[in-house]
């Protein structure tokens, strides 16, 4: 993360994110596939890719990163055509899909926010236990019941996202706040 100054002399916090170049690699049609949708690669700089990715590629590059998405609307690509932050512009609203940190396994108290029980009153060392479960007529724990467990590595989306500037000759994108994930994480940015 960064911060930028506006024009007021506001600090606003932003995240700079490597935004691309992709490269359409494949056109599917109904014809042929029976949906149409397109297909990304991202990240130009694989040493080594399988003979058969190398074959689908053909002479595309070597992509670290290959997603498909669907068609929407009226969108027209070509085979070979490149997408980069060209199209945002500044102060655009995005959604920001990415997977967040895992935190590991975690007790309650950091998972959901439980206040743990009293320091006093003979309560030597339950501080940051769950206390009761629930009744004992059902004979089993309740599903969804909030316990401890495994945290994060979960799939974030953040929707209305503002794009703060674009930087076209790095193609880097500054958006508002901070976004999903660690400093290498792969990120899903949508109009």
């Amino acid at each position: 993360m960064d911060q930028i100054w506006n024009e007021k002399g506001n600090v606003i916090p932003v995240t700079v994110i490597n935004a691309g170049p992709v490269v359409i690699t494949q056109i599917k049609n109904k014809e042929k596939d029976g949906y149409e949708a397109f297909q990304v690669g991202y990240d130009n700089s694989a040493k080594h890719v399988t003979k058969a990715l190398a074959g689908h590629l053909k002479s595309l590059g070597k992509f670290r990163h290959i997603k498909e998405f669907k068609k929407k609307g009226d969108e027209n690509y070509n085979l070979g055509d490149t997408i980069d932050v060209s199209a945002f512009a500044k102060g655009d609203r995005v959604i920001v899909t990415g997977w967040e940190k895992g935190r590991g396994f975690q007790g309650v108290v950091k998972r959901h926010g439980f206040h743990g029980g009293p320091k006093t009153h003979g309560q030597k060392n339950r501080l940051r236990a769950p206390g009761s479960i629930g009744a004992t007529a059902p004979q089993r724990v309740m599903k969804g019941k909030k316990m401890a467990g495994r945290m994060g590595n979960e799939r974030v989306t953040l929707r209305k996202v503002e794009v703060v500037d674009i930087d076209k000759e790095k193609n880097l994108l500054l958006i508002k706040g901070p976004v999903p994930g660690n400093v290498k994480n792969i990120l899903l940015i949508q109009k």
